[in-house]
């Protein structure tokens, strides 16, 4: 198609309709925290782990992984609602996940490189931005603003790492070579036990790290997830 559209120009996402509650009602509501958001997976107890990925502020996240979870992320982000904009320079091993997740809706949609346009978020129609550049993306035409995260997946650490990750503010490392670990330790100040163990994280396993907060998830797929990507895998 036309400006390296590989799917849909629109991206019109769900609207969802408004909710209101008498003033007198509002001492009777609980706003629970850091459980609610899309699902990264889940911790040695079996408990969810959830990250609100889309937020009234910018939001920046850099996934060192696989191809496989940031794809299981993109479709759970269009779960909940979120509008997402692949941009890829491989979009063969995309074009499937996207026509299957459609179902007749706009919810996930490909773009070339630098060919993301102006997707107007807001509130009621988030966006997240998938960016599957390879290891030196190039600057983002589309950046984050509130209600639009951008999510860039990194195979490997890589000359443009660094930089991606000081402007990130949350963090996904999965099984990496004992030299990428000890330099994602210093630039995310992770503790030693913790870059020691990233050599060894199985596959479907990520540590999500802020500069102060560091926790693991493993992403088990349902069937729905298992039948379009098969089993987790840390190499594409």
């Amino acid at each position: 198609m036309a400006g390296g559209v590989r799917r849909m120009a629109g991206l019109t996402g769900p609207r969802r309709s408004g909710h209101t509650v008498a003033a007198d009602q509002l001492a009777a509501m609980a706003l629970p925290l850091g459980d609610d958001g899309v699902v990264l997976g889940s911790d040695a107890e079996g408990h969810p782990r959830l990250a609100g990925l889309v937020r009234p502020e910018p939001y920046e996240v850099v996934l060192v992984g696989g191809l496989w979870t940031a794809q299981v992320l993109a479709l759970r982000l269009a779960g909940t609602g979120a509008r997402v904009a692949i941009e890829t320079g491989r979009a063969q091993v995309w074009t499937h996940l996207v026509q299957a997740a459609g179902a007749g809706q706009e919810c996930l949609a490909l773009y070339d490189v630098g060919r993301v346009p102006r997707l107007n978020p807001s509130v009621s129609s988030p966006v997240v931005v998938v960016r599957d550049c390879g290891i030196r993306p190039p600057r983002g035409r589309v950046t984050s603003a509130p209600w639009q995260s951008v999510l860039t997946l990194l195979p490997y650490f890589g000359p443009t790492t660094p930089r991606l990750l000081r402007q990130a503010s949350l963090v996904g490392v999965q099984r990496i070579s004992p030299e990428e670990a000890q330099q994602i330790g210093r630039l995310m100040q992770i503790p030693e036990r913790d870059v020691a163990a990233l050599p060894t994280l199985g596959d479907g396993v990520t540590l999500w790290c802020t500069r102060r907060d560091r926790q693991y998830a493993f992403t088990q797929p349902t069937d729905a997830e298992s039948g379009l990507l098969g089993s987790a895998r840390r190499l594409d």
